[in-house]
């Protein structure tokens, strides 16, 4: 591989892109630094990207712009990419980490977002209300108990029992519903919440099933007929996590003979990329069915501490080099200091850190503070020293032979 070597620009020198309609905050975020800041409302496709992020030095994206090893490839000025969103399976996060280019999400800000959501959805279809409302639209005036119910006391089965799946069961229990998960990991139950052992023993004891799984690529199909047909006769399904993960077809089959009372989804395998663009699904058209256009992390709120959230850790990256909540960097919190700051991602082989001090020694640079961080395949090295280095050791450290990236940041 090519050893990537870009002197950090200035802040009044940063380039960003921001796709997808991210919070003006962020913008704010960026522009308080002197950085340039284009933001573009919708997603771009690969080629688009490549065009439009030439010369960028961070980039923004949600959901669905797609970040390839081949964008990757073609765009040497990149530094860092942040997902606006919790998921991060959009992004070739190992060609990145390979490239040294850091990347960041926000794996917290929307939780509260999306468990009111679906705890909403699931109160809607035990209540009936979207059917009701829309009789009540069509001049029928249908006052009847009949398949209406409490939530309290029903069971609620959550499937991935991290950071949603875990405030979602609180919540529930506070509704008086009992909770049991299933998670792949060894999870801390909360409240009173009860771990299940298999995904079959849980989909045969609970009212209503809620999946809260993450991208990765192994979750694909993951819920299909076979899990359908283990579901209680009557229960409930939602799919607020991924798209991909679940059979649609499999699902409307269900639905259609009865053997499910109704579902709530909001991520599909196939999603516009914009805003009023054209959305099919086989979903469309079911009275026991609401659909939503991927809104479980879209409140204003979750946006705006989305946005805040990510543009610092952003920022904190490109102007001073600090890792803490990377998803493919060592992660490092710098420490105050002045003068340079030399930041070198390495792949993490023995005796780079050896190296780095050898050239600095031979240059007679004297090191005030070195930190060194080590994940997977790439290391990363901060060192400050106290006066800026010449254009020779900068070369030379560009020169060794595991090096990915050297950059020279001015702290003051």
């Amino acid at each position: 591989m090519t050893a990537v070597s870009i002197k950090n620009p200035p802040a009044t020198g940063l380039r960003v892109l921001l796709l997808e309609n991210i919070h003006p905050d962020a913008v704010a975020a960026f522009e308080a630094v002197g950085a340039e800041v284009v933001s573009v409302t919708g997603a771009l496709d690969e080629d688009e990207l490549i065009e439009q992020a030439a010369g960028v030095h961070v980039l923004g994206i949600r959901s669905k712009t797609n970040v390839t090893e081949r964008a990757l490839a073609e765009l040497p000025d990149l530094l860092a990419i942040g997902a606006f969103c919790i998921g991060t399976n959009q992004i070739d996060v190992a060609a990145a980490q390979a490239r040294g280019v850091a990347v960041f999400n926000a794996p917290f800000s929307n939780t509260r977002s999306v468990v009111e959501l679906a705890l909403a959805e699931i109160i809607a279809m035990t209540r009936r209300l979207t059917e009701k409302d829309r009789g009540m639209h069509e001049g029928i005036w249908d006052k009847s108990a009949t398949g209406l119910h409490e939530v309290r006391g029903r069971k609620l089965g959550i499937v991935g029992y991290g950071n949603i799946g875990t405030q979602l069961s609180v919540l529930a229990e506070n509704l008086g519903m009992q909770v049991l998960f299933y998670d792949t990991a060894d999870r801390l139950p909360l409240g009173t919440a009860k771990p299940v052992t298999s995904l079959e023993s849980l989909l045969s004891q609970v009212d209503v099933v809620t999946l809260h799984v993450d991208g990765r690529r192994g979750n694909a199909d993951f819920f299909g007929d076979e899990q359908f047909a283990l579901m209680k006769p009557g229960s409930l399904f939602l799919n607020l996590s991924r798209g991909f993960v679940v059979d649609q077809e499999a699902l409307r089959r269900r639905l259609e003979s009865g053997h499910l009372a109704g579902a709530a989804i909001d991520v599909f395998p196939e999603e516009p990329k914009a805003r009023g663009d054209k959305f099919v699904s086989p979903l469309q058209g079911m009275p026991n069915v609401i659909l939503t256009p991927h809104i479980g992390g879209s409140t204003e709120e979750a946006q705006q501490d989305i946005g805040r959230f990510v543009a610092g850790k952003l920022r904190d990256y490109t102007l001073f080099g600090s890792t803490a909540l990377s998803i493919n960097f060592p992660q490092l919190a710098t420490p105050e200091a002045e003068g340079t700051r030399l930041v070198h991602i390495h792949r993490n082989t023995p005796g780079v850190l050896a190296a780095i001090n050898s050239v600095l020694a031979e240059e007679k640079v004297n090191i005030d503070g070195q930190t060194l961080g080590t994940r997977g395949e790439v290391g990363y090295v901060i060192t400050d020293i106290g006066a800026r280095p010449t254009e020779q050791v900068l070369n030379a450290l560009r020169k060794l032979p595991d090096t990915i990236r050297v950059r020279e940041l001015q702290l003051s």
